[in-house]
């Protein structure tokens, strides 16, 4: 169940006038917010048909902005591990205790992710079980274990084998019934895994062939996460101070795009199967934005614009689930002959704008609206938590 945690001494601790605790990390906040309302913004364009291409995923190899969304929000997942959780590794005799917090969240998300596609659909025959939010809770789950009770050296030794595992099946195993390794849609490995424990009514898109967000995705996918744990150890230390420890950071992700550039020439880089390539782009990259967020806002304390972006940040997980129930709920409104989220966005949009800027107009609407909730959580401190 959802917990809601209010805390009247947050400012205070911002701040920093407060002793007792460890300020928060506000860049943190700050990537993660702006990260999800990118993600409301990418999902809940005003037509679909009409997109500006940053704003769409590729196709299939190669990557767009909008690719770049869910691999941020998975390494910030274990950034944000770390600092919640540092503490309580130390207790080894609560272990037990944290472990089934653990599983708690973990299948709550989830659930809540099985679940709420159930909103706008509920025929339960062609329910999607794959999805954003339970590769979210799977790879939390799995990465807070692997934080709890193992140590640095295990970790990234983990993390290595999962990229270079994951490679490895992907190549060099036969996919049954159709012979050659392949990294094609339909007819690649992990759409194989997906078909047979899932079957096809329950996979993504008309096609019912393979999800994006299918089982064997997941093990690159916590390579992701536990890239984010390094980078949130790496900050807690509290050594990073200096332009110095900056250009060093930025350094680190710098090899890692490399590194991705390179793996790209006979692996390409994709958002679909999360390839090993994807993940050290998008690490990389996250690293260097990290690293600029905290050097401007933790050390420099340029602060004057994070409000609307902590709000989202403070709140990630209630703003993702809002973002599909208010629309849903807009959607079931009857106006006219229509329904009012339609009537709004024809008579405010459509009629007076490009079919590619009424998209996008429509799109950032359901962010201000998703905004509002979030807003007033924030301004009364009030943390939803799971």
């Amino acid at each position: 169940m959802a917990t809601i945690v209010f805390n009247p001494q947050q400012p205070a601790r911002e701040s920093g006038t407060s002793k007792t605790k460890r300020p928060r990390l506000l860049s943190l906040d700050f990537f993660r917010g702006f990260t999800v309302a990118a993600m409301i913004l990418v999902n809940d364009p005003g037509d679909w048909g009409h997109i500006y291409w940053p704003l769409e995923h590729s196709k299939w190899n190669g990557c767009t902005p909008t690719d770049l969304v869910f691999p941020f929000f998975l390494f910030m997942v274990g950034v944000s591990i770390v600092y919640a959780m540092e503490s309580k590794k130390a207790e080894v005799e609560n272990h037990s205790k944290l472990l089934l917090s653990i599983l708690r969240r973990t299948i709550i998300i989830i659930a809540l992710g099985i679940c709420l596609p159930l909103i706008n659909d509920f025929q339960f025959a062609h329910l999607r079980i794959p999805g954003v939010l339970q590769r979210i809770g799977l790879v939390f789950g799995i990465t807070a274990l692997l934080y709890v009770k193992t140590g640095i050296r295990t970790q990234v030794i983990i993390a290595v084998i999962c990229l270079i595992g994951y490679y490895l099946l992907m190549t060099l195993v036969p996919v049954p019934g159709f012979g050659t390794p392949n990294l094609e849609p339909a007819t690649n490995l992990g759409a194989w895994i997906d078909r047979s424990v899932f079957t096809e009514n329950h996979l993504w898109g008309a096609s019912k062939t393979w999800d994006p967000e299918g089982l064997l995705g997941t093990i690159p996918s916590v390579a992701t996460c536990l890239l984010g744990v390094f980078t949130g150890a790496w900050l807690k230390t509290g050594k990073f101070k200096t332009s110095t420890d900056l250009f060093k950071m930025m350094g680190v992700g710098i090899i890692l795009i490399v590194l991705a550039l390179i793996w790209n020439t006979f692996f390409p880089i994709n958002k679909q199967l999360w390839t090993s390539s994807f993940v050290l782009l998008t690490a990389g990259l996250a690293i260097n934005i990290l690293a600029l967020s905290y050097w401007f806002i933790d050390i420099k304390g340029n602060k004057a614009l994070l409000p609307p972006f902590l709000a989202f940040g403070r709140n990630a997980i209630a703003a993702y689930v809002l973002a599909d129930i208010i629309p849903a709920v807009l959607a079931a409104i009857p106006v006219q002959k229509t329904n009012l989220w339609s009537f709004v966005y024809y008579h405010a949009f459509v009629l007076y704008l490009s079919p590619e800027n009424a998209s996008l107009a429509g799109a950032i609407l359901t962010v201000l609206i998703i905004f509002i909730p979030v807003w007033i959580l924030y301004k009364k401190n009030i943390t939803v938590k799971i």
